[in-house]
């Protein structure tokens, strides 16, 4: 049966207050030019838990998919979705740090120094029109899968409890509705309140940390989710739960350090 206290347990609840925190000191930078960079730039604090965020997620959904791999009730489409979403993740990390790029000190080919909207190596950023693939086509695409997975399902699940039964037998689950509609709010709250060039890395930091606290809640801690969980004893669930909530606010710290260590702060050279 699933779990419906959401808001109380304590791995969404870290995930909501590590996104309230990361809003609030974006408010509190606005009249700080240096420390609102040192926030959103590339190898900044944001940009960092994003890339931390997604990795631990496709570690957590390649780890669902192999204990899934050995039921005897696995489907076809269950472990296309955990693998293909672990493995998409897994892109998406890389992409965020380039691949490492600037990590290793290796400069763009010719291809990506014509191509790239910002010379670096990676797809998101390859040009599309007059921007780039990143803002004409994946946000998009984002923003429609977003809105339909964390508010426009839940809410039809609500009066037809079938919808989530034929969204759990595909692999995937649906995110408790209260803590979506606090994600999508401070995403809007990062646009009203936020002046910056790079204000859009706050709602994607978001989504990410989102995404790892309902992830781990569904599929781990049967939080709102009716299919068996990957763990089975209550009192071990708690305690993972626990010891996860602490993990997560370690990454909030390592990215912390790894901006720090990668030289964010200054603002772009005009």
């Amino acid at each position: 049966m699933a779990n419906q206290k959401s808001l109380l347990h304590p791995v969404i609840a870290t995930g909501i207050v590590i996104n309230i925190f990361v809003l609030l000191l974006a408010v509190a930078y606005r009249g700080d030019t240096a420390g609102l960079w040192r926030l959103l730039i590339e190898d900044g604090i944001v940009e960092w838990m994003q890339f931390l965020c997604f990795t631990v997620l496709s570690i957590l959904l390649g780890f669902a998919f192999f204990e899934r791999l050995k039921r005897a009730d696995r489907g076809a489409l269950e472990l296309l979705a955990l693998g293909g979403l672990s493995l998409l993740c897994a892109l998406a990390a890389l992409e965020e740090i380039s691949w490492f790029q600037r990590v290793l000190n290796v400069q763009s080919s010719e291809y990506f120094l014509q191509n790239n909207r910002q010379g670096e190596t990676n797809i998101h950023n390859l040009a599309v029109g007059s921007g780039s693939l990143h803002k004409n086509v994946l946000l998009k695409l984002i923003a429609i899968a977003g809105l339909t997975h964390n508010l426009i399902l839940p809410l039809v699940a609500r009066f037809k409890p079938g919808v989530r039964s034929w969204v759990e037998k595909l692999g995937l689950y649906l995110p408790p509705l209260s803590a979506s509609v606090i994600y999508l709010v401070l995403v809007a709250l990062s646009h009203a309140l936020i002046d910056h060039p790079r204000k859009g890395e706050l709602g994607e930091m978001f989504g990410a940390v989102h995404y790892l606290a309902t992830v781990f809640a569904a599929y781990f801690a049967g939080v709102q989710y009716t299919r068996p969980t990957l763990f089975e004893n209550p009192a071990d669930i708690r305690r993972l739960s626990k010891l996860f909530a602490s993990w997560m606010v370690f990454l909030l710290f390592v990215a912390w350090l790894l901006s720090a260590g990668a030289g964010a702060g200054a603002p772009p050279a005009v």
